[in-house]
């Protein structure tokens, strides 16, 4: 959403970001920046704060004032358990081993991981923001956490009566998608082999605002030496989001 958030901003609209998590389960990240040295639990939790500073530079680099940002602080790659078999019941990181939010900056420090708490602190930044749209991932994007997010965020919504107001996009989109991977900001991004039969609609960007993203996107030092062909391939002419969450019902396969 870099380039929509430039355009918000410039227009003067407030824009807010919330992150669930704080991208501390990345083992392939931390074992690259420590060199192929064993990765410790405590790496893992090192790598959690290490990416909340990357993810406060990126939003500088769009703009974004530094009191709209909510760090949410559950475990990277434990959404899905939390939405399903921890709703109540905490849930313990094999990555960190933490049970609870640890991280400083927090919205609700010792928060316990459990879904109950994670959809409470949601709830509080839909209160405290009340936005008129809200970007998120799309149920049909292919990682796990962004498929929690997305639920929790739609059940939020639905108890304040704002599901339309939720636009929806995908990051893992399928098998090789997108292509070419690397940075090409001339060429179109176009929709995930994952969102067939969904309401994409195209957001053209200009240039300064495929910059800003390109900014924002090399902010993540500690992702870019694993990831860094494929986040930048998002850097493109355009910004695809969908207003349905789902295809119409029977007309696509399930991917």
């Amino acid at each position: 959403c870099g380039g929509l958030i430039r355009r918000a901003l410039e227009r003067g609209a407030e824009v807010h970001v919330a992150w669930m998590t704080s991208g501390d389960g990345f083992e392939m990240d931390e074992l690259v920046l420590n060199r192929g040295r064993h990765v410790t639990p405590a790496d893992l939790r090192a790598l959690g704060e290490r990416r909340m500073g990357e993810a406060r530079a990126a939003a500088r680099a769009l703009g974004v004032p530094q009191a709209n940002l909510y760090f949410l602080g559950y475990p990277d790659r434990g959404l899905r358990p939390l939405f399903l078999e921890h709703y109540y019941v905490p849930y313990r990181s094999p990555y960190t081993h933490l049970e609870a939010v640890a991280y400083p900056g927090t919205l609700s420090p010792g928060a316990p991981y459990t879904g109950e708490a994670l959809e409470r602190d949601l709830e509080a930044v839909f209160a405290r923001v009340d936005p008129t749209h809200v970007y998120l991932p799309s149920p049909r994007d292919a990682h796990p956490d962004h498929q929690a997010t997305s639920y929790f965020a739609q059940r939020v919504a639905g108890r304040r009566g704002q599901v339309d107001r939720l636009r929806y996009w995908i990051v893992h989109g399928g098998l090789e998608w997108p292509l070419p991977k690397g940075y090409h900001p001339g060429l179109a991004l176009e929709p995930a082999p994952r969102g067939r039969g969904l309401d994409w609609r195209r957001f053209a960007l200009t240039g300064a605002e495929e910059e800003a993203k390109h900014a924002a996107t090399l902010a993540h030092k500690s992702q870019l030496d694993v990831l860094s062909r494929f986040m930048l391939a998002f850097v493109r002419t355009n910004e695809l989001f969908s207003t349905t969450p789902f295809p119409e019902p029977g007309r696509y396969p399930a991917p």
